[in-house]
């Protein structure tokens, strides 16, 4: 008998998986990089807001597309519809492959890396030991009831956001070290360059990426027409604001030397600069406290990616495009459970090969290339499809979808440039895609696809 994924997400677990998926490592690591990058705090505050307001392009965008095709699988969907099957299966094929494990264990080591500034981690194999094991338990915990992740996102976004609260009041009016004058300052010798700032805005972009995960789990929300739209616009505008405020925190409470020495790929050994901040008013205690706190953050949105990474290689099963193990479903709860469990095993793979920055610049490159192909869909829908029922239009049509495309074209131009090594690997295994589309679609498509559906 086939069974079918049921709708277990109300509005609130929706509204989770967007802002849980999205507050995770980025906003507690990236500010020194970006600072690296542009020299400035003003520009990095700059950065910030620039990225927020691509991401609420970007989620504009997709909510259109998300009451329109209220189904699991998300962007695939949405490509498959506007470009046809070898578009949606690149996409499908590199989330399957860089994006969403490569997500997975970018946010397992994130969440290592604050673990380290609280315990020793010798015993159990060090960052890359801890991060396996994190992504091990959360994706078997996803392999029971998607209500189960549902409450788990619910509860864990809700944390995460009352310890970031708490850090932003704490270091904006507990601090004897706030000072406005350290926005004004500047790294000696270097000046802005469009790059930079293209640069600051991929860092900042990681921080936001997670806004196009809850349409993957679509086929799973409660009225989806509705609940989608809402969910992704206030979640994305809510993080937006978050991560401002935040940011303004590190920039009054640390010198800017401060925080060009915080934790990144120059400085692997140093503390992040959120622990760095809330040490002005926590003093040493700062360490292994908040470093626990911003574990829950990374883990939550680690939760949020398995959860819906996992709706896409299912998908691409149910559509004959995929292998078809991918596409089965527990009898009992309704799950995907090869595709979580492949997922985590690729996921684990990555997590023991590469380090935080790099992760991160596989994945932001890889994603941001369907990211504009899925937005440029909209206004390819609006006529190849006008006939198709849109319970939410995009605001700000065409102009919105419009500049998204442009800007990310940018992006991706300048990541091209900037970092010909990791956005060349991530081109090479998308292209590997066509040949292996045209040679095994007969395959996919024989014979029958028995314990599988979509709701």
């Amino acid at each position: 008998m086939t069974t079918r994924l049921i709708r277990g997400l109300g509005f609130v677990d929706a509204a989770a998986i967007v802002v849980g998926s999205m507050i995770g490592t980025g906003v507690f690591l990236k500010s020194a990089v970006m600072a690296q990058q542009v020299g400035s705090g003003a520009w990095v505050l700059t950065a910030w807001v620039l990225a927020g307001v691509l991401s609420l392009a970007g989620a504009l965008s997709y909510a259109e597309l998300g009451a329109m095709f209220p189904r699991a699988g998300g962007e695939y969907v949405y490509l498959r519809e506007a470009y046809g099957d070898l578009t949606a299966f690149l996409n499908g094929w590199t989330r399957f492959w860089i994006a969403g494990p490569g997500t997975i264990a970018a946010y397992a080591v994130g969440a290592a890396t604050f673990m380290e500034g609280a315990v020793g981690l010798e015993f159990i194999g060090g960052k890359a030991g801890m991060g396996i094991a994190f992504i091990l338990f959360f994706s078997a915990l996803n392999c029971l009831h998607v209500s189960v992740g549902g409450r788990v996102q619910s509860l864990v976004t809700g944390v995460k956001l009352l310890l970031i609260l708490g850090l932003t009041v704490g270091v904006l009016f507990f601090s004897p070290a706030a000072s406005m004058g350290h926005l004004g300052e500047a790294s000696m010798g270097q000046s802005l360059l469009p790059s930079g700032l293209g640069m600051a805005m991929l860092a900042a972009l990681w921080a936001y990426d997670g806004w196009n995960n809850l349409p993957m789990a679509a086929g799973e929300v409660k009225q989806p027409e509705k609940n989608v739209p809402l969910s992704l616009i206030l979640g994305v505008l809510l993080v937006m604001v978050v991560y401002c405020l935040i940011n303004l925190g590190y920039f009054l409470a640390l010198p800017l030397t401060e925080v060009l020495s915080a934790n990144s790929s120059v400085n692997p050994g140093a503390l992040p600069v959120a622990t760095k901040a809330a040490m002005t008013f926590m003093g040493a205690a700062a360490v292994g406290a908040v470093s626990i706190a911003f574990v829950i953050s990374a883990l939550g949105a680690m939760n949020g990616s398995v959860l819906s990474n996992a709706r896409v290689p299912f998908a691409m099963a149910q559509d004959g495009l995929f292998f078809r193990q991918l596409g089965y479903l527990s009898p009992s709860t309704r799950v995907p459970l090869v595709s979580v469990l492949v997922q985590a095993v690729i996921a684990a793979a990555m997590a023991a090969m590469g380090t935080f920055d790099q992760l991160t610049n596989y994945v932001v490159f890889s994603s941001w290339i369907f990211y504009a192909l899925v937005c440029a869909g909209v206004i390819v829908l609006r006529r190849k499809r006008p006939e198709l029922a849109r319970p939410y239009r995009v605001l700000g049509y065409p102009w919105v979808p419009i500049v998204f495309v442009g800007v990310s074209v940018l992006l991706i131009a300048n990541t091209l440039w900037t970092m010909p090594v990791e956005s060349g690997i991530g081109l090479v295994l998308i292209g590997v895609g066509v040949p292996v589309f045209y040679g095994l679609r007969g395959y996919w498509k024989r014979g029958p696809r028995e314990g599988i559906g979509l709701q």
